[in-house]
């Protein structure tokens, strides 16, 4: 009968490895949206999936001496984990909302909740770890028994193509798999495929009528003694160092690569794929090495040499990515570039040592084999390595990080392995080689002048190099905070202009002026914002949570308001509250006012295990293409959110506009959209918006009593809010008018198990995205606000908003005067300055037909100038200060054409806000072939406002589909609105 070769079972060892590390990426996703934080779930994760596969691993070794067929106890392991990922997103969901909605509530204390949540998750995948951990040594005593000759080969080529898959299973579960399949799918695929690994290690497992050579139970092997016990802890200690290691160049190289889910994925794989290259290089030479000892002795030490060489060559890395973001252009293919930039980048660092580290598991291994210590070497080694991995995992979270910092808990990792392969070689007898002796001598002289020589640039790595390519300058900023938190490093800058900007992991979390007199930043228009709109919609409000401490900006505010009594803020990382202490004080009501209280936890559980019901909720996360943010913006959150609103309570989400495109941002509000009753879209400035959703009622207009509180008065008129128009002047979208745009896009609503914002906001980042046109939806080219949503002002009331350089629209108003006043004086006048090129040639042309037309010329309207003019005036002025462009006309109207009066009615309704007038009008200007270019999609819009407006909606719907086909080609957002709200049920 034909037996199965050696590379067959490789082969398949790939696939489950590829399967393997999808869960462990997966289950990263899964636990991060309980856990609250991504490097939290991260670390818990990887602590119980090492902690069950040394369990399973140390079971397996035990019983793998008494087991016939090893293969086919194989291929059962892996059909019970194929089982299991099969029912794993059900039992999820149903643990984790139980635990929302009756167990967390009941814990009082912070301790029990972590306990309780640590412990659930654990429950949730260590089985399926246990098993996992079970793999590796059933497969290669199986293999080792079916092909007894060099059983080093055997193990090392094991290790390398499990690991290789593993290495290719982080890369398409990350980049393919969740975008195409959302989580769910992903694991049910990656359990799909442990079935299908299980079937065929199954039939080629099966006993022949004659067993060969080598197959059978193990023969009786030496027991365990010192030496077993000794080569145990050599395993244990060199898993702990590359776990210290991993941990370590994680934070580092998220300083160069970003903090996306994405970067963390790509330094995963270039950590694993050092690993199974180490285990290939190892498999020809690990049978024939006189002296297994002694190479391993030469590989630790080796190891921490090359781990010590990252600490120097760290600065180049920020250089290295300076060049590539610079270089890379900002398209589909550049983004992989960028990505493959990136993964070269996390190879250069983690690859030399993590090679030796993968040679370390196989010699430790076949040491033992040689020996005659027997089969339960294999899985009692995999145990062991993988103990000291979870040690060095805690370790390095909560000592290493916390107290040494980076360059200490990378030094720490060396010195262990130095230490560990200088023993190894003085019990070798190889010292007395010079050339051994050198290189141990080398080893501990370089820990110990290393860390005192290299010192980390704190500039660069404050730069957040990945997002633009710039590194900071000592002259012009000055780092004058820089600290390894739990969660991020935490950075504070301090500009010679006056300003101080918080960073997380290099990325710009908060900006403030620190100079009396100076114009403010645009981020304190924000955080200003986040606190002041909230309390005007909800005058009443007593309760406050935010979420986010930032800069500490947004908590001051809301305690600026003597109304409220209580303001819960949430922060997870607590190097954040410490280093905000730097913008005091600006921020001091967030440190000293009594009624305000600091949380460091997770919000998610904060709220859960809290019985307090909110009248606000503000939520100011990181940008949500940081690893674990998105989950702060999806319906799930929402809804947990919404839970612990007071009826009629307000939740507010800040959300950025830059760095991200407009179908990620419907994601967030379909999001929304589905959890609330109604919502609003606030600009708080040129490039943020602000969200205000309401528990159970409309979200309603401002109330201006909030200005009569000096404090908070001062801080909206230094941003340019002085009044209670200002602030509805910001007012840009809502569900009355953004609503069937945002239900009919074709974008999946942002969702915990469908994460469509993580996976796409890294990429938006880095082309560049905006998502800023949403803005100017609102007043260009039509008053669509207004119109939709019944957010007018009096027509009787001159709209002068407090100009202001943080939003561009407030100074479009001017724009809009000074166009009107050059289209009635047929010249420029006041104001003139503000025009641009286009639209002044545009009213001089429009005033030129005026004074013609007066005059009882007959010539043709300019259609082009005077739509360009009324794009520029109409949304921007009150009916009453457009009134005198209609007098003028007035006297022309003998004048003109049938056509051209259609024109004029069609403006003069737009202006007065008459959506019956808008419609008829534009009905008749849309006759059959009439209109093309700029002039059809004004009259097409205008119809559509007008209909909609007015309530017939079936009549706007054969409008839009009449004339869509001739308006394709050319991004329109205010059309894609306008056809929203037309094709809206």
């Amino acid at each position: 009968m034909h037996h199965p070769t050696r590379r067959a079972f490789f082969a398949i060892f790939a696939m489950s490895g590829f399967s393997g590390l999808i869960y462990e990426s997966i289950w990263t996703h899964y636990l991060k949206l309980f856990l609250g934080h991504a490097a939290y779930a991260q670390t818990l994760v990887l602590a119980i999936f090492m902690g069950g596969m040394a369990v399973g691993s140390g079971l397996a070794g035990r019983r793998s001496a008494r087991t016939r067929n090893l293969l086919a106890a194989y291929a059962a392991v892996e059909a019970v984990v194929g089982v299991a990922a099969l029912v794993f997103h059900p039992i999820f969901v149903l643990a984790v909302e139980g635990s929302y909605a009756s167990v967390l509530p009941r814990l009082g204390s912070g301790v029990a909740v972590d306990a309780y949540k640590w412990g659930l998750a654990a429950l949730l995948i260590l089985p399926q770890s246990v098993l996992l951990g079970a793999t590796f040594p059933l497969m290669t005593a199986g293999v080792i028994r079916r092909f007894p000759h060099e059983p080093g080969r055997s193990v090392s080529m094991l290790y390398f193509t499990n690991s290789l898959g593993a290495a290719c299973g982080v890369l398409a579960s990350g980049f393919v798999m969740i975008r195409a399949l959302g989580l769910p799918g992903t694991v049910r695929a990656a359990g799909a495929l442990n079935l299908a690994v299980a079937l065929l290690v199954w039939l080629l497992a099966r006993e022949p009528a004659s067993a060969p050579s080598g197959r059978g139970v193990a023969a009786p092997s030496r027991p365990p003694d010192r030496r077993f016990a000794l080569f145990l802890l050599v395993a244990l200690v060199t898993g702990a160092s590359s776990f210290i290691y991993e941990i370590g160049w994680i934070r580092m190289l998220t300083l160069v690569l970003g903090a996306s889910t994405h970067a963390f994925e790509l330094m995963l794989a270039a950590f694993i794929l050092g690993l199974a290259f180490g285990g290939l290089w190892i498999r020809r030479r690990i049978d024939a090495a006189p002296s297994l000892l002694r190479t391993l002795g030469v590989v630790q030490v080796t190891m921490g040499l090359l781990a010590l060489a990252t600490l120097p060559a760290y600065g180049l890395t920020f250089d290295l990515m300076q060049e590539v973001v610079r270089g890379v252009e900002r398209s589909g293919a550049g983004y992989v570039l960028f990505n493959l930039a990136s993964n070269g980048i996390a190879g250069a660092v983690m690859l030399p040592a993590t090679f030796c580290a993968g040679m370390t598991l196989p010699l430790v291994t076949v040491v033992l084999l040689r020996d005659g210590y027997g089969e339960r070497s294999i899985g009692a080694v995999y145990a062991a390595n993988t103990v000291g991995a979870i040690a060095g995992v805690f370790l390095a979270v909560h000592v290493g990080l916390p107290f040494l910092g980076l360059k200490g808990l990378v030094a720490g990792g060396a010195a262990l392995d130095v230490a560990l392969g200088v023993v190894l070689l003085a019990g070798a007898g190889a010292l007395r080689t010079p050339r051994l002796a050198l290189l141990a001598a080398a080893g501990v002289v370089a820990v110990t002048a290393v860390p005192l020589v290299v010192d980390l640039d704190v500039n660069k790595m404050a730069s957040g190099v990945y997002r633009h390519g710039n590194l900071l300058a000592g002259r012009d900023r000055q780092v004058i905070h820089h600290r390894d938190g739990k969660t991020a490093t935490v950075s504070v800058i301090a500009e010679a202009r006056g300003a101080r900007m918080i960073k997380t992991n290099g990325k710009a979390d908060a900006t403030l002026m620190m100079v009396a007199g100076r114009p403010p930043e645009p981020d304190e228009a924000t955080m200003v914002l986040l606190g002041a709109i909230p309390l005007s919609l909800h005058p009443g409000a007593r309760c406050v949570a935010a979420i986010g401490f930032g800069s500490g900006l947004t908590t001051h505010t809301l305690l600026g308001s003597p109304r409220v009594e209580r303001v819960d803020t949430i922060e997870i990382e607590p190097e954040m509250v410490v280093a905000a202490q730097l913008f005091l004080p600006r921020v001091a009501r967030a440190y000293a006012d009594s009624r305000g209280r600091v949380h460091v936890e997770d919000a998610k559980s904060f709220f859960a295990a809290g019985s307090r019901r909110y009248d606000v909720i503000v939520s100011e996360p990181s940008n949500p293409w940081v690893s674990g943010v998105s989950g702060l913006f999806s319906r799930e959150f929402y809804r947990v959110a919404r839970r612990h609103l007071a009826d009629g309570g307000l939740f507010v989400q800040w959300l950025q506009l830059y760095e991200i495109d407009v179908p990620l941002v419907v994601s967030v509000l379909k999001a929304l959209d589905g959890s609330f009753e109604d919502w609003v879209v606030f600009a708080a400035n040129d490039g943020d918006a602000v969200i205000v959703a309401r528990n159970g009622a409309p979200v309603g207009p401002v109330d201006g009593a909030l200005f009569q509180f000096q404090e908070l008065a001062e801080a909206m008129a230094r941003i340019g809010v002085s009044s209670s128009a200002d602030l509805e002047f910001r007012r840009i979208g809502s569900r009355a008018s953004w609503g069937g745009f945002v239900r009919g896009h074709p974008v999946t609503a942002n969702s915990d198990f469908d994460p469509v914002l993580d996976q796409g906001a890294a990429r938006s980042r880095f082309l560049g995205s905006s998502a800023i046109p949403l803005i100017g939806v609102a007043r260009f080219p039509l008053p669509l606000e207004e119109m939709l949503a019944g957010a007018a002002a009096s027509p009787e009331v001159e709209r002068r908003p407090t100009i202001t350089p943080l939003f561009d629209d407030s100074r479009k108003v001017t724009t809009a005067r000074a166009a009107r006043d050059a289209l009635l004086a047929g010249a420029p006048g006041r104001g003139s300055w503000n025009l641009p090129d286009s639209l002044r040639e545009a009213a001089a042309e429009a005033a030129a037909w005026l004074r013609s037309c007066r005059t009882g010329a007959a010539s043709p309207l300019p259609v082009d100038s005077f739509v360009q003019v009324a794009v520029a005036t109409l949304p921007m002025l009150g009916p009453g200060e457009i009134e005198p462009i209609w007098a003028g006309l007035d006297a022309c109207m003998p004048a003109v054409s049938t056509g051209d009066r259609q024109w004029i009615d069609l403006l003069r309704s737009v202006g007065g806000r008459d959506a019956g007038g808008m419609a008829a009008a534009g009905t008749a200007l849309l006759a059959p072939g009439r209109l093309s270019g700029v002039p059809l999609r004004y009259a097409v819009a205008t119809t559509l406002l007008g209909l909609v407006a007015h309530g017939e909606r079936e009549a706007a719907r054969g409008v839009w589909r009449r004339h869509r086909d001739a308006l394709a080609g050319t991004p329109d957002l205010a059309l894609e609105v306008l056809a929203g709200a037309a094709l809206a049920f």
